[in-house]
Order: C-alpha cells, then sequence, then structure tokens
C-alpha cells in the first residue's frame, strides 16, 4: 500500500516550501518567503513514463513554481522524427503529473534565455544526457554560458527507446528474465547506432528501490468527509487514456481519496496475454504515483475487490471505465462484492484509448522509429568523439605549457 495524498496546483502562497506541490502552505524561513523560485524544463515528453515524472519531480525540489514546455509534433518531426502520441495528448499528460504547475504548448525546441525571461523562470533544468537540433547543437547551449543551467539525474532503466522495443519484441522477456535473447536482439536494434553505443540512447534494467517509492508518495492519510474511491486494474504504459479516466474518477466527488489498486504481472498476463503487461509492477506503481488525481496505491491488489478489501480502507465508491469487465478466474464477476453494497459504478471518460492501441501505433510504425533512434544515437556519438578530442587536446596544451 503506498499513500499518495492530495495534490493540487497554482502559484505557491508566500510560506510555500517549495518541497510539494505549489499552493499547500507550510512553514518556512522569512529569507524563503522573499521571493518564489520559477523553474523552466522542456521536452518532447512523448510516451510520458515514469523517468520523465522523476525529472519534474526534481527540478521541482529546486524551485517553488515548474512551468513545462512542450515541443510540437512539427518541431519534434524536424528535429528527432515523429512522436508516438498528438501534442494535445502530450500536452495533457503533462498536465497530469503532480509536480508541475503550469504548461507552455508549443515551447521552441532550442532553449532560450529570452524564453526564460517571457516566463520569469530564474534557471532550466534538465537531466544528465544530451538533446541535440537536426544539425547536432546543443538545445541547452545559450542557457549554460549564461549560467542559467542546472542538471538532475536521468532515470536508469527507463526510456521512450526502451519501451517502444518491448512492445514490438512480443514477448515476456521484459518482466520476467532481461537475458532472454529476443531482449538483447531488441538493445541492438534500438540502443545501438552505426558509431557505437550512447550512454543516452539504450537499454538498461530499471531496479526498483523504496527510496524511490518514497521520493513519488507523500503518505497522506482519507481526512474526514473524504470520499474514498477504489480502481484497479494493470495501468500499464501509463497513457492518456488513464489520465481521462483517473480525472473522471476524482471528479464523482467533492472530496475524492482516490486509491488505485495495480494487479501483480502473472495477473496481468492472465487475462491480457501476449507480452502484457509492458511495464512490470514496479514501473506501474511509480507511473500511478506520479499522477495528480491519485491518492494511493495498492501494489499486487487482488483481481477480486472483495469485501476485507472495501472494509480494510473504508471504500464508498468503487469506479469500473466502460470496458467489458473480465471475470476472475472462477468466472465469478470480480465486482460482485461492491455491487452487492450498492457501491459500483461505471464511468464514462470519453477516451477509449487502450494500452493495446499504443502497442499498434509503435507495431505500424516500426521502421520509422528504428531509424529515428539509431539517428539520434549517430548523433549523439558524434558529440561524444568530439568531446573527447576536446579534452585530449587540453590535455596536450597543459602538459605543453608545463614543460
Amino acid at each position: 500500500m503506498i499513500k499518495n495524498g492530495h495534490h493540487a496546483s497554482g502559484e505557491p502562497a508566500a510560506g510555500s516550501s517549495g518541497s510539494g506541490v505549489a499552493g499547500t502552505g507550510g512553514v518556512c524561513s522569512p529569507e524563503k518567503r522573499r521571493r518564489v523560485v520559477r523553474v523552466w524544463c522542456d521536452g518532447c515528453y512523448d510516451m510520458v513514463h515514469y523517468g520523465h515524472s522523476n525529472q519534474l519531480r526534481q527540478a521541482k525540489a529546486m524551485g517553488d513554481y515548474l512551468v513545462v514546455g512542450v515541443h510540437t509534433d512539427e518541431e519534434i518531426a524536424r528535429h528527432k522524427g515523429p512522436p508516438v502520441f498528438t501534442q494535445d495528448e502530450r500536452y495533457k499528460m503533462v498536465r497530469a503529473i503532480k509536480w508541475v504547475d503550469e504548461i507552455v504548448e508549443g515551447a521552441p525546441y532550442v532553449t532560450a534565455l529570452e524564453t526564460l525571461d517571457k516566463y520569469n523562470c530564474d534557471f532550466c533544468v534538465h537531466g544528465d544526457d544530451i538533446t541535440l537540433t537536426v544539425d547536432g547543437k546543443d538545445t541547452y547551449e545559450e542557457v549554460k554560458k549564461s549560467g542559467r543551467y542546472r542538471e538532475c539525474r536521468r532515470t536508469q532503466g527507463v526510456s521512450t527507446t526502451d519501451l517502444v522495443g518491448r512492445m514490438l519484441l512480443m514477448t515476456k522477456a521484459h518482466h520476467s528474465n532481461i537475458d532472454h535473447s529476443g531482449y538483447q536482439q531488441h538493445t541492438d536494434n534500438f540502443g545501438k547506432g552505426p558509431q557505437g553505443h550512447s550512454p543516452w540512447t539504450g537499454v538498461s534494467q530499471f531496479l526498483q528501490t523504496s527510496q524511490k517509492i518514497i521520493q513519488f508518495a507523500s503518505g497522506k492519510e482519507p481526512q474526514p468527509g473524504d470520499t474514498i474511491i477504489y480502481v484497479a486494474g494493470a495501468f500499464d504504459l501509463f497513457h492518456i487514456g488513464h489520465v481521462d479516466f483517473l480525472e473522471t474518477v476524482y471528479k464523482q466527488a467533492e472530496k475524492p481519496y482516490v486509491i488505485v489498486g495495480l494487479h501483480f504481472d502473472q495477473e496481468v498476463n492472465r487475462y491480457k496475454g501476449k507480452n502484457y503487461p509492458i511495464m512490470n509492477i514496479h514501473e506501474r506503481t511509480l507511473s500511478v504515483l506520479a499522477c495528480r488525481y491519485v491518492s494511493e496505491v495498492v501494489i499486487g491488489a487482488p483481481y477480486a475487490v472483495g469485501g476485507d478489501l472495501l472494509d480494510h480502507f473504508k471504500v464508498d465508491l468503487v469506479c469500473h471505465g466502460k470496458t467489458e469487465v473480465l471475470l476472475d478466474k472462477d468466472g465469478s464477476d470480480p465486482y460482485a462484492e461492491p455491487k452487492k453494497r450498492g457501491i459500483f459504478r461505471t464511468v464514462d471518460s470519453g477516451n477509449g484509448l487502450s494500452t493495446d492501441d499504443i502497442v499498434q501505433r509503435i507495431i505500424q510504425n516500426r521502421l520509422q522509429f528504428e531509424a529515428r533512434n539509431q539517428m539520434k544515437e549517430a548523433k549523439e556519438m558524434a558529440v561524444i568523439e568530439a568531446m573527447k578530442l576536446r579534452e585530449e587536446e587540453k590535455t596536450q596544451n597543459t602538459a605543453q605549457a608545463a614543460q
């Protein structure tokens, strides 16, 4: 069970500590109250995953108010290839991340001082990898030179490259055995360009830690007057369909406290089959915890929503989407108990997008995505080689000066 608490966005109050969601208050020193530190992040945020969320969490911790710029489809296609999700889908996904206070639609691909000044941001934050334009230039060069650039740690074990490969692999290797020969072939296709292997574009294994869960969860208990709402599922490849569903669930009450039950990998594979889930239980936990509409997560929730669970969490309402309810192993209705109690409700978010739909988008454009990632890595390797040459020249010049 992971508690996530309530989250709201907005400009921080004078007493905001900058360690949580803006506007939640808190006591801090007079020095801290003098001004709000505004932080800028930008990116494609295509196929938003917990790595993106972790970057934004770290960025928010460096200030008080987080502004996130999201690039258009046209800009992304020009510099790195076609995105999986449309710009409107990507805008909504980023808005749903609980550490984000404001988003800027159609942000420039190259981050300039003019952009930081326009949105009154003190500095920008990016991961410890490199982002390049179509002609191989560092998109953060200007802000780096001006001293208005900060770096955060890239989340190991997840990338859009890796997720695309998992979908195309169509085996269970990614959540059962990473040494599988098919998985290794995937890393070769998606993690190696013609000039070798880039440390920024590739595949690595995600290792969950208790510290990572603590960082993503806020641990708030339900308050008197809260309506405790329970939903359950795989929430695999956490996407815009999930966000719309959870937002609809959140709106079912004036003071909602939304608990998400996540099924174990084996359970998901039982009812979904194929290579599902694409993300393992640990990855899915972080993805759901990052959503602003979620208050708590139950890791390894039972498929059948029984009386013990409902009583333990004092559930007032159980919600399910418009999709067909799949029967349990014994052929029984997993929602029989909440229906018997009269607390079951079917909600319609108006968005029928499924994880299957996302996988189909990738499969239909396989060659494009392979080419995109190989081109990206080739540019990165060229930069790495140039950096090595500069270091060698610097070392030689220092040695000559010492003679």
